[in-house]
C-alpha cells in the first residue's frame, strides 16, 4: 500500500468532493493506479474481488472525476479487511484520501479490520486504532528449474472447489467461498491441489500479473506440500517470467522455500488489525493471496 504523501504540485480540485461505492468499471480505473504504483496487481483481481462485496468498495469524486479510493470488505460479521488506499497523483496533499477513509470506514462496523501498511505509514494507521502484527515480504525473481514431478499434484477441477473452499477456511479468517471459486477457475489462473489420501493437504494459485505472474493464495499441511505446489505452479510459465510470492514473516519456513527456489526479498508490509482476529491456521500459509485483499 502506497505513502499518500504530498506530490510538489498537487492540482487544486473544483467542484464538489463526494465519496461512493464504487462499480466495477470505477474499480478496474483504481487497479490501473495501483499498477501505476508498481504493486503489480493481478490482471484478473479486480473481477474476481468486487464480487466478494460490491459495497465495500469506495471511490472519492470531484467535479466527476475520480481522485482517491479505498476498500473496506466485509469477509463476515467478524473479520473485514482493508486496501487500495490509494489518491491519484495529482490529487495528493489536500486531505482527499482522508476525507475517502472516513466516509468508507463505517462499512465495516464493529468487525475487526485488517490490513497492509508500508512502514512508513505504520504511524498513521496506529492512530487511527491499528496495532502491528508482523510484516510480509515480496519476494521476486525467475525460478530455479522445477523439482521433480509428483502424482500428489492435481489440477484443481470442479470437483475439488468445495473440498478446497473447505480448506482455504482452516487458512483464511473467515469463510470466501464464492470468491475462492471464482479464483480458482479465473481465465489466466493456474490452480493446484495436493492430495493426501484423496483428500486436500494444501492448495495454490497463480495468475498473470502486470508484470509477470503472483502466487497466492499457498496453503500446505507441509513445507513438503508447499514445495510440490510451488514447482508445480512455477513449471507452467515460461522460465523467463518472474514469479512474485507474500510471504508473512513468522513462517520461517516459506522464506527458506522461496529463497532456495531463486526469489530474492523485493519489499515488505506490515499487517496491522483493529481487535482479535478469528481463529485460523496460519501455520498452513506459504503465501498470502494479496495485499490489498488479505
Amino acid at each position: 500500500m502506497p505513502t499518500l504523501g504530498n506530490t510538489p504540485d498537487p492540482q487544486p480540485v473544483t467542484g464538489e468532493f463526494t465519496v461512493s461505492t464504487a462499480s466495477l468499471d470505477d474499480w478496474h480505473e483504481v487497479a490501473q493506479w495501483a499498477a501505476d504504483e508498481e504493486w503489480n496487481p493481478g490482471r484478473g483481481d479486480t473481477a474476481c474481488f468486487h464480487p466478494l462485496d460490491p459495497d465495500g468498495f469506495f471511490v472519492g469524486r470531484s467535479a466527476g472525476r475520480t481522485v482517491a479510493a479505498v476498500s473496506v470488505v466485509n469477509y463476515s460479521d467478524a473479520y473485514a479487511f482493508l486496501g487500495y488506499y490509494l489518491v491519484h497523483p495529482d490529487h495528493r496533499g489536500q486531505g482527499l484520501g482522508l476525507a475517502t477513509w472516513r466516509a468508507a470506514f463505517p462499512h465495516a462496523g464493529a468487525r475487526t479490520v485488517g490490513l497492509d501498511a508500508v512502514p512508513a505509514q505504520q504511524d498513521t494507521y496506529r492512530r487511527a486504532g491499528f496495532a502491528p502484527a508482523h510484516e510480509t515480504i515480496r519476494y521476486a525473481g525467475r525460478p530455479l528449474g522445477p523439482g521433480t514431478p509428483t502424482p500428489d499434484v492435481v489440477p484443481v477441477t470442479r470437483a475439488h472447489l468445495d473440498a478446497v473452499a473447505d480448506y482455504d477456511r482452516r487458512c483464511f479468517p473467515a469463510d470466501r467461498r464464492a470468491f475462492v471459486t471464482r479464483w480458482l477457475t479465473a481465465p489466466g489462473h493456474t490452480a493446484r491441489a495436493f492430495l493426501r489420501d484423496g483428500a486436500i493437504a494444501g492448495y495454490g494459485v497463480l495468475r498473470p500479473a502486470h508484470t509477470g505472474h503472483r502466487i497466492g493464495p499457498l496453503f500446505a499441511d507441509t513445507t513438503a506440500a508447499a514445495e510440490a505446489l510451488f514447482d508445480a505452479l512455477a513449471a507452467s510459465v515460461d522460465p523467463a517470467d518472474e514469479i512474485s510470492v507474500d510471504v508473512p514473516g513468522p513462517r520461517h519456513a516459506a522464506h527458506t522455500l522461496v529463497t532456495s527456489r531463486g526469489l530474492t526479498p523485493r519489499s515488505h508490509t506490515v499487517r496491522m488489525y483493529t481487535g482479535p482476529v478469528p481463529p485460523a491456521e496460519q501455520e498452513r500459509t506459504f503465501g498470502v493471496t494479496s495485499l490489498e485483499l488479505g
